[in-house]
């Protein structure tokens, strides 16, 4: 798993076993076989019974169900209340979103993590309860502008709005130099957590190492700091 994909799964807690992913769509699709591959039991759900019965021809998750999410009787008797975390994947259509939200919290689920359209659409989420709201189209257009303008950095993982971990190509202006000699924390305010060579990583790496151009280090810092590394 690399860095991006972090930034939803990192709200999934350590102690969740059963997933249920309502929404079948391309986003809902990714989380229900990303959960399945990693060995987690998922119940993928949707309306539509032609999502449904593709999820299981596609064997993205354990089991799959075609129902009404704004009905509450039919996630209780598809047991979806049950579940330790439930995705609500249905970003297009905020009504049936935010219905199937607040029946999910007003059932008991404790976590529960919806899709959102708009900031409007994330307002209304998080006021019937959602415990986390995701953006995916918001977060891959970011994603793709700073790839464009910044194509040394490889992987980002946002800690917080304004602090970040990345995976970042050694510029040129590092190669040959010694991390001691870089001082990336008085000079950039930055901390180098690992230097990577040839697929493998080394955390903690010693002051003495020189970093290679082409090679890859791992720093956390603040956006505007590692906007400031060269490229």
């Amino acid at each position: 798993m690399n860095l991006s994909s972090l930034s939803f799964f990192r709200s999934l807690r350590q102690d969740n076993k059963h997933f249920a992913v309502i929404g079948l769509g391309r986003f809902g699709r990714a989380v229900c076989a990303t959960l399945h591959q990693m060995g987690y039991e998922v119940m993928g759900v949707d309306s539509d019974d032609k999502r449904v019965a593709q999820a299981l021809t596609d064997n993205i998750a354990v089991r799959a169900v075609q129902l009404d999410s704004t009905e509450p009787a039919s996630l209780r008797e598809a047991g979806i209340f049950e579940m330790d975390t439930v995705i609500v994947a249905i970003g297009n259509y905020v009504e049936e979103s935010v219905i199937t939200t607040l029946n999910l919290k007003e059932a008991g689920v404790s976590h529960v993590v919806a899709k959102a359209s708009s900031q409007i659409h994330e307002k209304l989420l998080r006021k019937v309860g959602a415990d986390h709201v995701v953006f995916p189209e918001h977060e891959m257009g970011c994603t793709l502008a700073r790839t464009l303008t910044r194509p040394n950095i490889l992987e980002r993982f946002e800690l917080d709005p304004d602090n970040s971990i990345v995976e970042v190509l050694v510029p040129e202006e590092f190669h040959g130099k010694t991390i001691a000699e870089l001082k990336l924390r008085s000079n950039y305010g930055l901390n180098l957590l690992a230097v990577s060579q040839d697929g493998r990583f080394e955390i903690n790496p010693t002051a003495g190492r020189p970093l290679q151009k082409g090679s890859v280090m791992v720093v956390i810092g603040c956006n505007k700091n590692i906007d400031r590394l060269p490229i």
